[in-house]
């Protein structure tokens, strides 16, 4: 018994020691070190975190494209609010009550003991005339932070803007870091480029009183940590090249794209009706997007990334390439003009080869082209032999990145389309079509789709002779080169060899007489070019006009692809405004005499001179 009672008090003795050890420890957190104290009482200590400076934008000649500003939110904390003179606060703000009072209820959602914002882009005068008086107001502070100022009122679709980040934004995952009232890219490269442009967040924390004074850094920064600022991003885009393009288009709808071959740089990118850049920035910005939202013209439509449309003339380039690499046809093969199978819309003598057959556009020529790359006899019933020679036509075309993402680096980019097997056997039904049900494909009509950035990309290939680079626009990041998506060649199904039989009938396109797309030569300076012309059909009104070029023919510096909705022919608009714009970036200047096409192409009246 003696033994057990023994064990008793060594036990207590055991617990009381524990106890004692805890107590100690407790007194001393709470009595002797404030470290905790002021950490769980907000009042005293502040966690500010530190938004880095957003990194610039330039062009491919290093000019200053997008740039910072300094402003000033006013952020609200809910819990700290005392006793709100609220006809005086919103008579030193110069906002309504009901702004304020919708603001309050906002953060109380968001947060009663978070910052949240309730005011957004003061400016430095806005703010220094409230700052004096801000501390008669407990539970509201000042935060600054970098705004963005577009230096450019061109190439809004590519730059895209920043706004404050919504609510929906803070669900994602991937905004986990982020508050509300901090600005994230909304579109453009803005928002594919956020987290490089961003950088890295850095944390202060600071004793203030309760009046919201500072008195100083809590541990003298111990848990302070530097924001990183975020990198450069240099552009391929070749700002007078997009601005001219933008002026030549203004007042109509269409796109422009011009890539450099060697490298798939995006040197234009032109979407017409466009918007300043600035509107979406700084007080109002959610109005004035509201507006362009509304607007009927659909200015923030992105056209060469988003606008799919059939690609006309200039894809029966591609079904002789596929053609060729069936060896259905030979460069030298002839087909008759014959306009029982298809229209012809142009007069010229027969087609005894590819070259005349692209000079001429001819329809019936390229008709039979398709018929016999399709058709080949790959069973003894037309139907299947429609199906499987259409699945292994597509194939090959999609190799030329049509009715594929391309890949850039931009959002909402489309895919277009290339009808397959399948999409005409659930359209019509299983053995219920056969080539005649399709021939339109021939001429690039009917069901398939192209972006602007295809088309351009299309001449890219063709100027590369069968390979090309993903499209791009940033051609570096801070000090460093192109990304390495960017330095990949993509080849097509077609052997690289063929490619030189299509060439010579697209010089003639341009360069010889009764051309379909005269107007863009440029043989009088010496510079030859290649290109092919476009007349889309469209049930809603006019005609479409397209033009896609390269030059020089022998050391390719510029694919071009341009698109003007209801303008008729291709070589009376779109081929026009091509030679232009390429003369603009071989020269580097636009021939006096020859600037009687640009008052053509942006005010003449298209539709009453179709050929």
């Amino acid at each position: 018994m003696q033994y057990l009672e023994g064990r008793k008090y060594v036990v207590q003795g055991i617990f009381l020691v524990v106890a004692l050890i805890f107590l100690t420890r407790l007194f001393f957190m709470q009595v002797l070190d404030g470290t905790y104290k002021l950490a769980a009482d907000r009042n005293t200590l502040q966690r500010l975190v530190q938004i880095p400076y957003r990194g610039l934008i330039y062009d491919r000649k290093d000019q200053l494209l997008v740039q910072n500003t300094p402003v000033y939110d006013l952020m609200v904390v809910p819990r700290e609010v005392k006793q709100l003179d609220s006809a005086r606060f919103c008579a030193l703000l110069q906002i309504p009550i009901e702004d304020l009072r919708a603001g309050l209820l906002a953060a109380k959602k968001y947060s009663r003991v978070k910052a949240s914002p309730l005011v957004q882009n003061l400016t430095t005068p806005e703010m220094g005339s409230i700052l004096d008086k801000l501390m008669d107001f407990p539970g509201f502070r000042l935060q600054a932070r970098m705004a963005r100022v577009y230096r450019t009122p061109n190439l809004a679709h590519a730059l895209g803007y920043v706004g404050a980040i919504t609510p929906a934004f803070l669900e994602k995952p991937k905004y986990a870091k982020y508050q509300p009232g901090e600005n994230v890219g909304i579109s453009g490269l803005e928002a594919y480029y956020e987290q490089t442009l961003m950088g890295r967040r850095g944390v202060q924390y600071k004793m203030v009183n309760v009046r919201g004074i500072e008195k100083g850094k809590f541990r003298d920064g111990e848990f302070d940590t530097l924001s990183v600022a975020g990198q450069d991003l240099h552009l391929s885009i070749d700002t007078e090249l997009q601005a001219y393009g933008e002026k030549l288009l203004a007042g109509r709808r269409g796109s422009i794209v011009a890539l450099d071959p060697k490298t798939g740089e995006i040197l234009a990118f032109v979407s017409v009706p466009s918007y300043d850049p600035k509107l979406l920035t700084g007080k109002g910005s959610g109005n004035r997007y509201m507006a362009l939202l509304r607007n009927p013209d659909r200015p923030l439509f992105n056209r060469p990334l988003m606008a799919t449309y059939p690609p006309g003339s200039v894809f029966k380039l591609v079904n002789e390439l596929v053609a060729l690499q069936l060896g259905v046809v030979r460069p030298g093969t002839g087909f008759e003009c014959n306009q029982t199978l298809v229209k012809c819309t142009h007069r010229h003598e027969y087609p005894a080869n590819v070259s005349l057959a692209i000079k001429n556009s001819c329809n019936p020529y390229f008709y039979q082209v398709m018929r016999a790359a399709v058709m080949r006899g790959l069973s003894r019933n037309k139907f299947e032999d429609a199906r499987l020679g259409l699945g292994q036509w597509q194939k090959m075309v999609k190799s030329f990145g049509l009715g594929e993402k391309l890949g850039v680096d931009v959002a909402q980019e489309k895919r277009g389309l290339i009808p397959s097997p399948e999409y005409y056997d659930k359209r019509r039904g299983y053995h219920h079509w056969n080539f005649k049900s399709v021939y339109s494909l021939s001429i690039g009509q009917g069901e398939i789709g192209i972006t602007g950035l295809q088309m351009a990309n299309l001449m890219a290939i063709i100027a590369n002779r069968g390979y090309y680079y993903t499209p791009h626009f940033v051609r570096g990041i801070g000090s460093g080169g192109p990304l390495p998506q960017f330095q990949e060649r993509h080849y097509t199904a077609v052997d690289t060899t063929l490619f030189k039989y299509v060439i010579p009938g697209m010089q003639l396109v341009v360069d010889s007489r009764g051309g379909t797309g005269y107007l863009a030569s440029l043989a009088e300076f010496g510079i030859t070019m290649a290109g092919k012309t476009g007349t889309v059909q469209n049930a809603h009104g006019f005609d479409h006009a397209t033009f896609a070029a390269f030059a020089p023919v022998n050391d390719p510096k510029i694919a071009i692809a341009v698109f003007i909705e209801n303008s008729g022919f291709g070589g009376t608009s779109a081929a026009p405004a091509a030679g232009l714009l390429i003369e603009k970036y071989l020269r580097g200047k636009v021939a006096p005499y020859r600037r009687r096409w640009e008052d053509w192409i942006m005010h003449g009246n298209f539709t009453m001179n179709l050929h």
